[in-house]
């Protein structure tokens, strides 16, 4: 992550989208799961849900990684969404990253994804909001340590503080269907190196919980991140103004060794908990966070 020096201040206005071309792509976007809202719940979009047939098995093998070109629809350079612009990734090697998954089921069942495909809830898919389409990302629920392999092909989800919008097929195969969101670890996968490294026996044991499951790993949320002290303390202590939910400073180093100071808040005790505390930070102009999962 990059690390900043300086508090970003919130934009107070955003451009509005004036080209034809970039509104039929946005359309396209949009079109897929990223047009909907959670519910209150937040157990999957308003107005969504589980097929009637909830219960029987419609589960498919997780999707098989191989190599694929760039879709012609879904890859602008950028987009906006909701006021916010998206960078899509060039390509998504080394990507790996933690934090909330959702899911989306019957309402967005037949209409197109962002690169023109159909979506099918049954199939093993996700939409990403900058991963390049089509992707395959391996997903680990932190909690039961059960992976999949799903083949990106969507945008979205644009819900703050979540990562990943998981087809219904995946979300049941995750475990995650019922609770509506999960704790993931997301991770690119190379098909090319996948296919000369994976065997048949792998691939269908994929879904199995793992040894290292974490049931006890915590959610935060980062506000900013500093090579100087001074100014981790000054974006403290504008949390402490603004009353938000435990702020603290920790103290880390990056990648390179360098001290790196990291204003969040939390733990909280689940994904509403945040949810909630996320809609306070939007009320106050934070609009520069991501959620945290260690």
């Amino acid at each position: 992550m990059l690390v900043k020096d300086k508090i970003t201040e919130t934009t107070a206005t955003r451009g509005i989208v004036q080209s034809l071309l970039f509104g039929v792509i946005l359309a396209l976007i949009l079109s897929g799961c990223g047009g909907g809202t959670s519910s209150k719940s937040g157990k999957y979009y308003a107005d969504d849900g589980p097929p009637p047939d909830y219960q029987k098995n419609h589960i498919k093998p997780d999707a098989v990684p191989r190599v694929e070109p760039r879709s012609r629809g879904g890859n602008p350079d950028s987009y906006v969404v909701f006021g916010k612009r998206y960078h899509v990734m060039k390509n998504s090697n080394g990507y790996v990253e933690r934090g909330i998954a959702s899911w989306y089921g019957k309402k967005f069942h037949g209409r197109r994804t962002s690169n023109g495909e159909v979506y099918d809830m049954y199939a093993m898919t996700a939409a990403h909001k900058t991963l390049p389409i089509p992707s395959y990302v391996e997903v680990k629920n932190i909690r039961n340590g059960k992976k999949i392999i799903v083949r990106v092909n969507d945008r979205g989800p644009f819900h703050d503080g979540r990562i990943i919008d998981l087809s219904y097929a995946a979300a049941q195969k995750l475990g995650v269907a019922a609770t509506g969101t999960g704790l993931v670890e997301v991770r690119a996968i190379d098909p090319l190196t996948w296919q000369q490294g994976k065997s048949t026996k792998q691939i269908v044991q994929a879904n199995i919980p793992s040894e290292k499951a974490d049931r006890k790993s915590k959610i935060y949320i980062q506000l900013g991140a500093f090579s100087q002290k001074g100014n981790a303390s000054a974006l403290f202590a504008h949390a402490k103004r603004n009353s938000l939910y435990k702020p603290f400073i920790a103290n880390g180093k990056d990648q390179h060794g360098n001290s790196v100071y990291r204003v969040r808040i939390g733990p909280f005790n689940g994904v509403d908990h945040v949810d909630s505390m996320i809609a306070r930070l939007l009320e106050v102009d934070f609009d520069e966070f991501h959620v945290v999962i260690e």
